[in-house]
């Protein structure tokens, strides 16, 4: 089995799958630190390790279901002249997830209810209810990436290698953006139009309408890029006010 890692014509492959899933796991590890920060500050840290290893176990199983995934493409029924398979039906509903959770967690952000008085509220969600929640939504998340590493690599071992690969790399990076997400309300409601635009291109392609992520990619990036071009400027700002604050600099 090790042999396969020796030879140099996979090693392109398995730098290419890893460096796929860590890209297109961005938005996984947006949803995960949103949806974990949801918890108990106390559980926050657990909720992300135990979503991220729930990532991985999902990744991992739809890998080694590869065979099986290929046939939910085939048509269950057709409505309207459009042909549908549980590929679709996938989709549709975790875009749809992901649009009402988003716009939800939006409703909460914008409301700007106490944090702990809204730590205190019944409808706190358990640590379980938030990694079944991830887990689920990771499946979707992964369809498509998975049946392109398919098509890169024939190897489980490689496509499986990249996988965990990627999952460590979101583990190192989780609590940073957690952080980062947290201290920014602003980049968080970012974040969340991006799950949005991700839960709208799901739906269409359901529907069998194709948005490129190029396109998607592109419009958060340019979005991020106004935003940090705001924080440095807020944070130039905030070194500048208490010389501003001196009193004529000291002359009568």
């Amino acid at each position: 089995m090790l042999d396969i890692f020796l030879d140099p014509t996979n090693w392109a492959s398995l730098l290419t799958l890893t460096l796929l899933e860590v890209v297109l796991g961005v938005d996984n590890l947006i949803f995960l630190s949103i949806l974990a920060g949801r918890l108990p500050r106390h559980q926050q840290k657990l909720g992300r390790k135990l979503g991220l290893l729930a990532a991985v176990v999902t990744r991992l199983m739809l890998l080694a279901s590869a065979a099986w995934i290929v046939t939910l493409r085939e048509t269950l029924f057709t409505v309207a002249d459009l042909d549908i398979s549980w590929r679709d039906i996938l989709l549709l509903s975790g875009g749809l997830f992901l649009l009402a959770k988003s716009t939800i967690e939006i409703h909460h952000t914008v409301e700007g209810r106490d944090e702990e008085a809204h730590h205190e509220t019944k409808k706190m969600p358990s640590l379980w209810s938030v990694v079944l929640q991830i887990a689920i939504i990771d499946i979707v998340f992964s369809f498509d990436t998975v049946m392109t590493a398919v098509g890169m690599s024939g190897h489980f071992e490689i496509m499986a290698f990249a996988v965990i690969a990627a999952v460590g790399v979101m583990m190192f990076a989780a609590e940073s953006v957690a952080a980062f997400v947290e201290r920014h309300p602003t980049v968080k409601m970012l974040a969340l139009s991006f799950l949005i635009l991700i839960g709208i291109s799901l739906v269409a392609d359901a529907l069998h309408f194709h948005i490129p992520k190029a396109y998607l990619y592109f419009a958060v990036a340019f979005s991020l890029g106004v935003e940090s071009l705001n924080l440095a400027a807020k944070g130039r700002r905030a070194r500048r006010q208490p010389g501003e604050d001196k009193p004529g600099g000291g002359h009568g």
